[in-house]
């Protein structure tokens, strides 16, 4: 039977015990011991899930209590000097580096945090500063594998490749590719010595820059690196592997090395079997075919997998391991946890456990020369065929509104400047204009409140009392620390996303299908099972209400179509446009109905806008741009001039789209610029950026209280560098993971800089 790999399994636990204990360690609950040892206990378990399923190819070093990258640079010493010399013990270092430290006086900012390639998973920006030497300075790698080994496990270890942590990371002013060259391949050859002499048979090092655009250069750095690492392997095998693409600029360089392994993914990268149709794969090595998806949850469709792997067979000379595209951390734990789903959706579901199933089955039916007559077979195609003809969320009337859109129905008059002119008029706001992303702290108390209302506990009437009366203290306390632009603060909704979807028939929802989006942050993206619409106003009550309290203009809180759609499940049987525009109409609605509530100030969130944006930058504009953009024209071309639209963005790369952004046509945008060292300001100018922007001022991830002087000379580099007339001051991202002992303080803060720059 062919063999079975996976190329990383989630981490934080299946009801999210990781998430649970870290955060008791944040506030001294529990002790370092206490964690590192409920953190074996979920390796552990991780492992032993695998091997009871049949996976040959099981990954260790795939835990992190953070992020990957994040333990990479501690790995290589990547440590820089601020966080050296707090003197803390190595692992509040580490935490220091992930959520920035404020302590006895001392105060550190976190690293830079950005979305991993196209997902909406956050990674740690390593920072190599000027002196640091990339060398083997732990043993964490060695370690898991040897803990795995103690039970009886034999494992994989899994690291980040040296290309990837290079271009991801953040280097000294002046240096290069090329001047890290020889260092960090020194480092990982140790590290390869030092795994070889314990028994480790195989290494994977993760290569997904290698499905990315990269130059000639980039690729000779690559090949200097991997030519020095294979010839001193040690006896070890030495898999490179790739994910989220194909890797037709490398493919060349990839095929002249001397791997022993190479993993490819043929679902984002169904070009990969092109290149390997055209150019062959070299004889002797072995192929891991990432054919099951590592990043939904709809069962796999065998006939599809099974074709795909015969092509694959075809060109190949040793039979492929069957594997997954890329780590399943994208997908929840097990839909065996979903007790209250109805089984008619249930069945139709793959969480990363059930893909564990599905990867054993794919390898039993692999060399049967007519699996049509397997069970295993008969059963996968008799589901599909099922989901296929389901009635469930079908709604035509919806299907004929996006057929009948025109050109008209993507576009907003007048233009942004004589909208300018009318909404300053309009809302008489001051210089500097101090606001919120929209969410405050969700405390224990409104956590607890909505699940007494989930368990019948509470009335749906005293729940709504309960709501309004956080949402009277809330715009009191807006008011006194002198806020100019106020929100409800969204205590109604337990997540961006998953509130929508509760509102709009055509989505599922899952009981724990937890993923993670970045250290202990973890989200349940909804499941879009069929077709998706607006059956009735849901925002409008909560930001009325908010708006009678006070003189104040109020927001109201939306989130985009494009962000609802990439931090969802989608369905898999129409295209991702036509998804998009059913979610921006229903949207669109709830728009116009607040405006016609009087709302004077409608912010349309889309955080996520790049997350889907493809890897390679020719299929841009024609595979997403142009479709994202109008589906969020789409969303507020139908409101008067004088109703102000706001979006925000977060945590990606954006210089390089920022004429998309503009042509997004939002009066105002709210952006992530605190991590990034306000970079984000010389791009806006370098592109003569012409709406209003609000750079977030401080990072709300980190539990640090910005002092007033520090946001006021952020505020003078704005003012530096853009038309000040046009400034937003606010922080960075919504509020919600933050306490109210961190965020008041830091909101009057904000709030006396703006006033002192006026």
């Amino acid at each position: 039977m062919a063999e079975v790999s996976v190329v990383g399994y989630p981490r934080i636990g299946a009801d999210r015990e990781l998430k649970k204990v870290t955060e008791q360690y944040f506030k001294g609950a529990v002790s370092a011991e206490e964690l590192t040892k409920a953190a074996a206990e979920l390796r552990k378990a991780h492992w032993r899930v695998q091997a009871d399923k049949g996976v040959r190819y099981i990954p260790s070093n795939d835990f992190s209590f953070y992020d990957n990258l994040l333990d990479m640079a501690l790995t290589l010493d990547a440590v820089p000097t601020r966080y050296r010399e707090l003197g803390l013990p190595p692992l509040d270092v580490y935490f220091a580096m992930a959520r920035g430290y404020q302590k006895g006086g001392r105060d550190v900012k976190a690293l830079p945090m950005k979305k991993w390639f196209n997902t909406n998973y956050h990674y740690m920006v390593p920072e190599i500063e000027e002196g640091t030497r990339l060398r083997l300075a732990n043993t964490k790698v060695l370690d898991e594998y040897a803990e795995a080994k103690a039970l009886g496990i034999e494992t994989r270890p899994v690291v980040p490749g040296p290309l990837t942590f290079l271009k991801l990371s953040r280097l000294p002013a002046g240096k290069g590719l090329g001047d890290y060259q020889e260092e960090i391949a020194q480092a990982y050859v140790d590290l390869i010595s030092r795994l070889a002499a314990k028994g480790v048979a195989m290494l994977q090092l993760d290569e997904p820059i290698l499905v990315t655009d990269l130059s000639s250069f980039e690729i000779g750095i690559f090949t200097a690196i991997y030519s020095r690492l294979l010839a001193e392997r040690s006896g070890m095998k030495i898999l490179l592997q790739t994910y989220f693409g194909d890797v037709h600029d490398s493919f060349d360089a990839i095929a002249k090395l001397d791997f022993d392994a190479v993993g490819l993914d043929f679902v984002e990268g169904r070009d990969n079997l092109r290149l390997l149709k055209e150019t062959g794969f070299p004889d002797g090595r072995l192929l891991f075919a990432g054919v099951v998806n590592g990043r939904n949850i709809w069962r796999n469709d065998y006939r599809k997998t099974l074709e795909l792997l015969d092509e694959i067979r075809r060109v190949v000379e040793t039979p492929p391991v069957i594997g997954t595209s890329c780590s399943l951390l994208f997908a929840p734990y097990s839909v065996r946890y979903e007790k209250g789903m109805d089984e008619s959706y249930r069945r139709h579901l793959a969480f990363a456990e059930e893909k564990l199933d599905e990867l054993r089955e794919l390898a039993g039916l692999f060399d049967l020369s007519d699996r049509s007559r397997d069970e295993r077979f008969a059963r996968n195609q008799a589901l599909l065929h099922e989901k296929s003809e389901s009635q469930s969320f079908s709604f035509k009337e919806v299907r004929q509104r996006v057929a009948a859109l025109t050109e008209r129905d993507f576009v907003r008059t007048p233009s942004f400047e004589e909208r300018y002119r009318l909404q300053k008029n309009e809302l008489r706001l001051p210089l500097f204009p101090t606001t919120t992303i929209g969410s405050f702290p969700q405390t224990g108390d409104v956590r607890k409140l909505r699940k007494s209302l989930h368990d019948g506990e509470i009335s749906e009437q005293e729940y709504v009392e309960r709501i309004r009366s956080k949402i009277r203290d809330l715009i009191k306390l807006q008011e006194e620390i002198g806020l100019d632009v106020l929100v409800h603060g969204e205590y109604e909704r337990s997540d961006m996303v998953e509130y929508f979807g509760e509102n709009l028939p055509g989505f599922l929802f899952t009981q724990n299908g937890w993923v993670q989006s970045y250290g202990t942050r973890c989200v349940r993206p909804p499941i879009i099972f069929g077709d998706v619409k607006r059956a009735k106003p849901f925002t409008v009550a909560w930001i009325t209400y908010a708006q009678s309290l006070t003189k104040r203009p109020v927001k109201g809180m939306l989130t985009g179509p494009i962000t609802i759609l990439n931090w969802s499940f989608p369905r898999e049987d129409l295209p991702l446009r036509e998804i998009a525009y059913q979610i921006a109409l229903a949207i669109r609605d709830e728009v116009l109905d607040l405006e016609k509530a009087g709302i004077r100030v409608i912010q349309i969130d889309e955080p996520a806008l790049r997350e889907k944006l493809p890897l390679r930058k020719a299929n841009w504009k024609k595979d997403y741009l142009d479709w994202a953009v109008r589906a969020f024209r789409l969303v507020h071309s139908g409101v008067k001039p004088e109703t102000q639209i706001h979006t925000h963005m977060c945590y990606s790369e954006f210089a390089d789209i920022i004429k998309e952004i503009e042509e997004m046509d939002a009066d105002v945008i709210s952006i992530e610029a605190a991590r990034s060292d306000l970079t984000m300001l010389n791009v806006l100018r370098e592109n003569n950026y012409s709406h209003q922007v609000g750079p977030g001022v401080y990072d709300i991830h980190s539990p640090r209280v910005p002092p007033e002087k520090e946001i006021r000379d952020t505020l003078v580099r704005m003012k530096e560098r853009l038309d000040v007339g046009k400034i937003w001051v606010n922080p960075d991202c919504g509020l919600k993971t933050r306490s109210m002992e961190e965020t008041v303080p830091s909101l009057k803060n904000l709030v006396e800089a703006a006033r002192s720059m006026r």
